[in-house]
């Protein structure tokens, strides 16, 4: 697994001195970004063979939320590419090797050019070294979106909101969704369906199912399609 040994900061925390969930998604997106770096097969080389990797799905589960200036190792390892895909594990532990959070995440491979997949070429599954996924109980890619759901306001995609690829990031998606969540509301686990990028000036229309101890969010363009569905799972810790 590759690793990189981190502490987390005030800038990283919520009210309560712990590590946000946006935080974790960042450390989790950082430490792939950083393998891809060192192994040759970044930014640079994306752009050079106009190739681009875009998340279709997450699974994050949280055991616990680091506090403020804890010393944190971020892990992560592909486990399987097949055809355009890419699977890939992260995890998140404290000092004492203890699991803070781990997660599981499917990547598609794109052609810059056509915005259709790509097959993973030769020198990527050489570069990166697969190994054995991650123990933890994976949840299917697919979520299932209660037909009961509340339209809120309108949300316009922002210059702050995208990334290099100039689409809405994948954390932003989540942290927008995450604004629908109730008061008191742990996230134990979130899932989020990646179904099509968000650019400048797109209008997202929120809807939101709430249940006791869920919260579906679903994140539309103005013809009813989906950007992204994100669930959120209240902690039972």
């Amino acid at each position: 697994m590759y690793t990189f040994e981190s502490r987390i900061r005030y800038s990283e925390t919520d009210s309560e001195g712990k590590l946000t969930m946006a935080a974790l998604i960042n450390y989790f997106q950082d430490c792939s970004t950083f393998q891809s770096e060192d192994l040759g097969l970044g930014v640079e080389c994306l752009n050079r063979e106009h190739l681009v990797w875009v998340l279709s799905s997450w699974q994050i589960v949280v055991e616990r939320y680091p506090r403020l200036c804890e010393r944190v190792t971020v892990g992560t390892l592909p486990y399987d590419m097949k055809g355009f895909l890419g699977y890939r594990n992260f995890a998140m532990t404290d000092e004492a090797g203890h699991d803070l959070a781990r997660a599981n995440s499917l990547w598609s491979l794109l052609d810059t050019d056509t915005g259709k997949p790509r097959v993973v070429p030769s020198y990527m599954l050489e570069g990166y070294r697969l190994e054995e996924k991650l123990d933890m109980v994976y949840a299917p890619r697919k979520i299932i979106v209660p037909e009961q759901r509340e339209e809120r306001e309108p949300l316009v995609v922002r210059k702050h909101h995208l990334d290099t690829n100039h689409h809405v990031n994948n954390q932003q998606f989540i942290q927008m969704a995450m604004a629908y969540l109730p008061d008191a509301f742990t996230v134990g686990q979130v899932r989020a369906e990646y179904k099509k990028q968000a650019f400048l000036d797109n209008v997202l229309l929120p809807a939101v199912s709430e249940e006791e101890n869920k919260v579906v969010v679903v994140l539309g363009d103005t013809a009813g399609k989906p950007y992204t569905i994100v669930e959120f799972v209240r902690s039972s810790r």
